[in-house]
């Protein structure tokens, strides 16, 4: 698993599908000021890539969660990356929307859910891990068995480990925020002074000032 963590990281730097610019932060949705930016979806424009990432979600699920009878996307950035899963394995797909459509069936939920179904939920990012869990419990508010979730990085944050503890859900990543770091500095991408400020971010992002 290690060397797929350092060969994600490597290749989420590489097609710059994350940012690091402790020089000039980014602004999450969620006004955060943040040294770190990440856009998963930009791995769907390299082929090589996403067939990695694809197959290394297959690999891990035929080995920890052998008994899965569909998979589900969070949406919008783990649609694709679900459906190459899904489609790899021969299993049913459905996905997870943010909030319910507004108008026809007001589905939270597209596909055909069954109650009982073991499911394993694809996300591309981890950050707070809020919106990740909301579909995890969509999915078992519907009498769904959620085997587990996996995603493509992880900040690792505190909060986010701590809600999936809550929820009991277990969260696999193909790479993290330590691992990038590593990459990072070994590849000349950053600087030993960037690598302090990037540290004392991940300590408390929330509060966080350039």
């Amino acid at each position: 698993m290690r060397k797929v963590e350092k060969n994600i990281a490597h290749l989420l730097l590489q097609n710059k599908s994350i940012k690091l610019n402790p020089a000039k932060p980014f602004q999450w949705t969620s006004g955060w000021k943040s040294p770190i930016y990440c856009d998963n979806r930009k791995t769907l424009s390299y082929p090589e890539i996403r067939d990695y990432i694809r197959n290394e979600f297959v690999n891990i699920i035929k080995k920890k969660f052998k008994d899965v009878e569909a998979i589900a996307g969070v949406a919008t950035g783990a649609i694709a990356h679900g459906v190459l899963v899904a489609d790899r394995m021969n299993l049913p797909f459905l996905y997870v929307r943010s909030s319910s459509k507004s108008h026809g069936l007001e589905k939270l939920i597209e596909g055909d859910v069954r109650k009982g179904q073991r499911i394993v939920v694809v996300e591309d990012l981890i950050s707070t891990g809020s919106s990740s869990i909301r579909a995890v419990d969509a999915l078992r508010n519907e009498g769904c068995q959620v085997l587990g979730m996996l995603a493509i990085f992880t900040y690792g944050l505190e909060s986010s480990e701590e809600r999936f503890r809550k929820a009991d859900c277990r969260l696999i990543t193909l790479s993290n925020y330590e691992v990038l770091l590593e990459q990072a500095i070994e590849s000349g991408y950053i600087s030993s002074e960037d690598l302090a400020i990037l540290k004392k971010w991940r300590q408390d992002p929330e509060n966080w000032m350039p």
